[in-house]
C-alpha cells in the first residue's frame, strides 16, 4: 500500500466551491419562513421545472395570481392546508460557491422541539422577524434555543420590509434589541439583513428599495460566511464504531478499529488512552480509503490500528493521552424533552453518547427553563413536550464525556426508553448559555443490577 503524507497546511480547508453549509431557518408563526427558503431555491435557480409547475398549480387552486413560493417547503398536507410548518423540511441545493444542507423549521411554540432537532447540526440560524411585529416571545425562544445550541453564526432576517415601507428607522431598532438579547445569551456572532422573502427583496438579489442598507443579501452571507475551521485546534476524539479483525490468510493479525473522527487530528505516533478503560498505546497506523496514512482528520471515516493488543470494542472512545476528557457516571446536562410523554425523576432510560449506549436513571431535574425571561422554575418533578431543563443522570457504566461547549459532538447525547426505543430527551452536557465548568470527577463502578446507581 502506498503512504500519503500530509502536512498541516493541508489540514485547513478552504471555505470555497466545495464546502458544506448546514442551516436552520426559524422564526414565529407567519413571518414567512418557508416563504424566504423558496425564494432561495427560486432566485438561486435550484428549483426544477416539475416542481415550480406543481407549485403553481397549488396556488391558482388556491385563488393565488402568483406562484406561494412556501409550497417548496411545506410539504405535508396539514401545513398546506393551514399554511403553517408543522415538521422540519430538509432541502438540498448548491451554487457555484457552496453547498447548502437547510432545515426549515416551525414557528409554533409546540414544536419548539423541531427547531432543536433542525439546529442541532447547523452552523448557522436565520431567525425571521416579522418587520411590523418586532422582537415577540418566539423569537426570543428561538435565539435560546440557537444559543444552548451553541449555534456559531445567526443571521436575523428583518421579513416583510416592504410592510413598513422599507423604514431603515423599524430595521434599526429591531436589530438592536435583538442583538442586545442574543447577545447577553452568548451568541458568537449576529448578522442582521433587511428582506422581503415575498418581494425578494435582499434574499438573493439586492434591493432597489433599500439603499440605505449596503450589507450583503442573504445568500451572498450565506455563501461567504466562515465555517471551516482548522481540525487540529481541538483534541482528538475518535468514538470506536467497529472492530475489524478479517483472520484471513492475507490478513491473519489485523486488528483494526473503524469509525469516524469526531474532533481534532490523529497522527501515527500519536499517544493514545481508550476510555473508559483507561488504557494507553500508540497509533501504530492509519488506513483511509484503503490506503495507510500518515494523519487523518474530523470529519473523516477512517481505521486505527493500535502498537498494543488491549481490549476495545464498540462505544470506546481514543482520544490523545495529554488531553483525555475526564470519565464519568454522573452526566448533568442541560435538556430539551422532545418525547410527548414526560420525563421523570426516577425514571430508567438508555442513554446514547456517540456511539456507547449505557443503562441510566434520572437522579434529579433541578429546575426548568422560562425561556420568555430565563428565569429558573426550581425542582419541576418533570419535563414535558418541549421543556428546557437541568437534569442529573446517574448511568450504570463510565463514559467519557467532554463539555458541550467544548465539543457539540462529543459533548450531545439522547436520552431513549428503554421499551420502545423512542427518543425522550436531546442533551447537552455542563452549563447552558456561560462557559462548561470542569468535568465532574471520576466514579468508581458501581452495580447496575436493578438500574439503582
Amino acid at each position: 500500500m502506498s503512504t500519503t503524507n500530509t502536512t498541516r497546511a493541508d489540514l485547513t480547508v478552504d471555505a470555497g466551491a466545495t464546502s458544506l453549509l448546514r442551516f436552520a431557518t426559524a422564526g414565529s408563526v407567519d413571518d414567512g419562513k418557508s416563504t424566504l427558503v423558496g425564494r432561495l431555491l427560486h432566485d438561486s435557480k435550484s428549483v426544477l421545472a416539475d416542481q415550480l409547475e406543481a407549485v403553481e398549480h397549488a396556488s391558482r387552486k388556491r385563488g393565488q395570481e402568483a406562484p406561494d413560493l412556501a409550497l417548496l417547503t411545506d410539504g405535508l398536507r396539514a401545513e398546506r392546508e393551514q399554511g403553517i410548518t408543522i415538521d422540519v423540511a430538509y432541502r438540498y441545493f448548491a451554487t457555484p460557491r457552496r453547498r447548502f444542507i437547510l432545515a426549515d423549521t416551525p414557528g409554533h411554540v409546540q414544536y419548539t422541539r423541531n427547531m432543536v432537532t433542525g439546529a442541532s447540526t447547523a452552523e448557522l440560524a436565520v431567525v425571521l422577524v416579522d418587520a411590523r411585529n418586532g422582537v415577540v416571545e418566539q423569537t426570543r425562544r428561538h435565539a435560546a434555543v440557537a444559543a444552548l445550541l451553541r449555534v456559531p453564526h445567526v443571521v436575523l432576517a428583518v421579513n416583510k420590509m416592504d410592510l413598513v415601507d422599507y423604514q431603515e428607522s423599524v430595521f434599526a431598532a429591531i436589530a438592536e434589541e435583538f442583538t442586545a438579547y442574543a447577545g447577553s445569551l452568548g451568541v458568537p456572532e449576529i448578522t442582521a439583513i433587511p428582506i422581503s422573502a415575498l418581494a425578494g427583496d435582499n434574499v438573493v438579489s439586492p434591493s432597489a428599495h433599500m439603499d440605505w442598507y449596503g450589507g450583503p443579501t442573504v445568500l451572498e452571507h450565506l455563501e461567504t460566511v466562515p465555517v471551516v475551521a482548522d481540525p487540529s485546534d481541538d483534541p482528538a476524539r475518535f468514538p470506536v464504531q467497529y472492530v475489524i479483525r478479517p483472520q484471513t490468510a492475507e490478513h491473519p493479525d489485523y486488528r483494526g478499529y473503524a469509525g469516524q473522527i469526531a474532533s481534532g487530528v490523529l497522527r501515527v505516533g500519536d499517544a493514545v488512552t481508550v476510555l473508559p478503560s483507561g488504557r494507553t498505546s500508540t497509533v501504530e497506523g492509519i488506513d483511509a480509503l484503503g490506503q495507510s496514512v500518515d494523519v487523518a482528520w474530523a470529519p473523516q471515516s477512517v481505521t486505527l490500528r493500535l502498537a498494543d493488543d488491549i481490549d476495545v470494542s464498540r462505544g470506546d472512545l481514543i482520544a490523545p493521552a495529554a488531553a483525555a476528557p475526564s470519565v464519568t457516571q454522573e452526566v448533568e446536562a442541560t435538556v430539551c424533552h422532545v418525547a410527548d410523554r414526560p420525563l421523570a425523576v426516577g425514571q430508567r432510560v438508555l442513554l446514547k453518547h456517540t456511539t456507547r449506549t449505557v443503562k441510566a436513571i434520572v437522579k434529579e431535574i433541578p429546575s426548568r427553563l422560562t425561556l420568555d425571561d430565563l428565569s429558573q422554575h426550581p425542582a419541576p418533578g418533570e419535563l414535558v413536550a418541549n421543556d428546557i431543563g437541568r437534569i442529573v443522570v446517574r448511568t450504570a457504566a463510565p463514559l467519557a464525556l467532554d463539555a458541550y461547549a467544548n465539543s457539540r459532538r462529543t459533548g450531545s447525547f439522547l436520552l431513549i426508553d428503554p421499551s420502545d426505543g423512542t427518543t425522550l430527551t436531546a442533551g447537552m452536557a455542563g452549563t447552558a448559555f456561560t462557559e462548561a465548568t470542569a468535568d465532574p470527577a471520576p466514579e468508581g463502578a458501581t452495580d447496575d443490577e436493578g438500574w439503582d446507581f
